[in-house]
């Protein structure tokens, strides 16, 4: 059922988008006093339809795009030619150029406007760096908590999520140098985080935090322990030899203790079984990297410079988006990301978009302003792919009414034909890699 609704849910997202972008060319036609024929809200059959101004408005029972006709259309199909002046091909060239840029700034201005009231309502994240905890790479270096991260590894970053996949992408046991930027004097200085590899005892768990958690114990969404597979996910784990894990420190503190090889004895409830359940578990060592303690505090718009700053977070998202689909493809081709991970299609956002559903361990306020932040980068995600020189899409017109403006004349029929077919075979190639990586994902990673 969720999958029902997943599929539901990404085809009205797509659908209110793609609206914007054709309504985007309509109302910017209108105000360049263009001739339109037809706005079709949706496609597939008709569900409202009506006549006003010399333009026929309808709205379809299929939300999984739109468009707008800037033709009439004969009975076999074809654009009637015309001398009317009024027609969108009788245009000057700059305003057809003006009309085909349109549609992807509205979804560019439109993912900016959802960041930006995500912002308002939940919060947003800033580049400037907190207080670095005790032990982490960040501890200790001259730094002042407060000031903003300009830089990794010489590389700008506009945004914590540009951030945090670079974070992600270097090696685990890579330094990393940070320029921040004083708030108080302005000036830049490097920091560099070097590695701590410190080797912990474990039991082979991985527990839910305790804000998240309702259970009288550690809730284990997570095992690993296969010399002594004792506890399974979704167990809860109420001591560790007699220490009671509703003290998580204390637990905690007496896990890390435990010599590697000794044996804990566990207590237990699992789902199913009743009453309390009990077994020996072998402690195991694992090389852990310290953090990074480039903790960055989430800010609550309550003033008008948080304002401001929510704002220039939603303004520099786009751009960042942009660079990471840039830093991630390039990751591609040199070969240290596998490549059906760089392209997602329709398959790749439904999954995404179940996985958020589905999820037992969230709540419906989360799933939703996780639903909405995708919305806007799908938006954006939009704009980048509609400006590409493909059939179909706006910027293989836009590229072509570029040319024909800087060589002042119209591009010969050859060349046009030339494009298009160069063009169809790249947009076909690009459908046929979108839904390879989706199965291979599938393959390789699950639903």
């Amino acid at each position: 059922m969720s999958v029902v609704i997943s599929v539901l849910l990404v085809l009205v997202m797509l659908g209110v988008l793609s609206t914007a972008h054709e309504l985007g060319h309509f109302f910017v036609a209108k105000l360049l006093k263009v001739k339109a024929y037809e706005v079709s809200i949706f496609v597939g059959p008709v569900l409202f339809k009506w006549h006003r101004n010399g333009v026929d408005y309808s709205i379809r029972c299929i939300p999984i795009g739109a468009y707008v006709r800037f033709s009439e259309i004969d009975d076999e199909g074809k654009p009637v030619e015309s001398d009317d002046p009024s027609l969108l091909i009788n245009q000057p060239r700059w305003r057809r150029l003006i009309i085909a840029v349109a549609g992807p700034l509205v979804n560019l201005f439109l993912g900016m406007l959802i960041f930006f009231v995500f912002s308002l309502a939940t919060g947003y994240t800033p580049l400037n760096v907190g207080v670095a905890e005790e032990g982490s790479q960040l501890y200790g270096q001259e730094y002042t908590p407060g000031d903003k991260i300009c830089a990794i590894d010489g590389r700008s970053v506009y945004t914590s999520d540009e951030l945090s996949i670079y974070f992600q992408m270097k090696g685990e046991l890579d330094p990393v140098v940070l320029t921040l930027k004083s708030e108080k004097t302005g000036e830049k200085y490097d920091v560099t985080l070097t590695p701590v590899i410190t080797r912990y005892p474990r039991i082979g768990i991985t527990r839910m935090g305790d804000e998240f958690s309702d259970k009288e114990g550690w809730e284990l969404v997570e095992t690993w322990n296969e010399e002594t597979p004792v506890l399974k996910k979704g167990d809860v784990l109420l001591s560790i030899d007699g220490h009671s894990t509703k003290d998580s420190e204390d637990a905690s503190n007496y896990l890390s203790e435990c010599k590697e090889g000794e044996m804990v004895h566990v207590v237990y409830l699992r789902e199913g079984l009743e009453g309390e359940q009990e077994g020996d578990v072998k402690v195991f060592g694992v090389d852990t990297v310290n953090s990074l303690g480039t903790n960055l505090e989430e800010h609550e718009v309550r003033s008008f410079k948080e304002f401001l700053g929510a704002a220039e977070y939603s303004l520099k998202m786009p751009l960042s988006i942009l660079r990471m689909t840039g830093v991630v493809i390039s990751n591609a081709f040199k070969g240290e990301v596998e490549a059906y991970k760089v392209v997602s299609g329709p398959v790749g956002v439904v999954n995404v978009v179940d996985t958020v559903v589905s999820s037992e361990d969230v709540g419906t306020g989360i799933k939703v302003s996780t639903l909405v932040m995708l919305a806007g980068m799908i938006s954006v995600a939009l704009t980048i792919s509609n400006l590409l020189p493909l059939p179909g899409l706006d910027g293989a017109q836009i590229i072509i009414l570029v040319v024909e403006m800087v060589i002042g004349r119209k591009l010969p029929r050859k060349a046009e034909n030339i494009i298009t077919i160069v063009g169809f075979f790249v947009l076909i190639g690009l459908v046929i890699l979108a839904f390879a990586s989706d199965i291979a994902k599938i393959i390789f990673e699950g639903w």
